[in-house]
């Protein structure tokens, strides 16, 4: 069989945002959440690769074989000793950038099942190979996990690699996620903030509260607030989001089982009601040093897809 991917073939792929750490859960735990990231990649027969950003990102994230999605699917095709086709990359982005929603481990994954798609009938990649070219590219696993899988996700690392286990989050768990309109937060610069040893105590701690975590969102809503209590990493982090622990006190002190959604400066709440979210989110619409656009999402269950087109239908 030809190790060449036919000039034509497309592929539609679907990449869910995440939430990671979850308080407690510190570079363990993510969750899959309803807002997409869509793109169509269609293998072309000479050129350049091109790619065509629309939604969130157009205008600054790179349209050449620098995009993340590119060099993504690029590292899955040389990863298993194939030549990298030229293509034409459309990405409908709605995951918001700089904001810890996971939109880099999006892209990431998006590329992994682009090439996943286009490698159809040439190389199968299991669910272990895509956890592992994608955790090497995003450097850990718990946002690219649920991205991947979908649902919950506890993530670690092994001697042999990264590995993963879905849960299915209790059907009273309703989410939400307030997204500065101005604010943004680097990866990079949040790990940077966070001491290199903790106190034994904290430690525990959280080890208490990651546990608790998952019996709350597992069969036990009602102990959301309790359960994402956090000492190891939201608190050094504060001095670069003022906005974003403020909020979260704000709403912790109204009941709201509210923590930083991943690297931040977005919020997530975790509520057992329906209308505790609406609540909730009536006190983010009063806040009046940051605006915030509150969005109401469900828990994804599928993780990132990918279909084949009819040829040329990419284009």
């Amino acid at each position: 069989m030809s190790s060449t991917v036919p000039v034509g073939r497309s592929v539609h792929v679907k990449v869910p945002a995440t939430t990671a750490n979850l308080g407690p859960g510190f570079d363990t735990l993510g969750i899959a959440l309803s807002l997409y990231d869509e793109l169509t990649a269609t293998v072309l027969g000479a050129g350049a690769t091109r790619v065509t950003v629309r939604g969130v990102g157009d205008g600054t994230v790179a349209t050449d074989d620098t995009n993340l999605v590119v060099q993504s699917m690029a590292a899955t095709f040389s990863h298993f000793g194939i030549p990298v086709p030229i293509v034409e990359l459309v990405c409908d982005n709605r995951i918001p950038h700089g904001r810890g929603m996971g939109s880099s481990g999006a892209a990431i994954v998006g590329g992994i099942m682009v090439a996943k798609g286009l490698l159809d009938g040439i190389v199968d990649i299991d669910a272990q190979g895509l956890l592992d070219i994608a955790t090497e590219m995003e450097g850990h696993p718990d946002n690219v996990a649920p991205a991947l899988f979908g649902g919950l996700s506890i993530a670690w690392m092994t001697s042999a690699g990264p590995q993963h286990k879905k849960l299915t989050v209790h059907r009273g768990v309703s989410l939400l996620v307030a997204v500065p309109r101005d604010l943004t937060m680097s990866t990079k610069v949040a790990r940077d903030l966070q001491p290199d040893t903790v106190p034994h105590e904290d430690a525990v701690f959280n080890v208490s509260r990651s546990a608790l975590l998952i019996a709350a969102l597992l069969q036990s809503p009602e102990l959301l607030h309790a359960a994402t209590e956090d000492k190891l990493h939201q608190e050094y982090r504060a001095e670069a989001m003022p906005e974003t622990i403020a909020l979260i006190r704000r709403l912790r002190d109204e009941g709201f089982a509210a923590v930083v959604s991943g690297a931040g400066p977005s919020v997530l709440v975790l509520t057992d009601d329906p209308l505790e979210r609406a609540r909730a989110a009536r006190i983010i619409d009063a806040s009046k040093d940051t605006t915030w656009e509150c969005l109401m999402l469900a828990v994804d269950f599928k993780g990132a897809t990918v279909g084949a087109l009819p040829d040329g239908d990419g284009l």
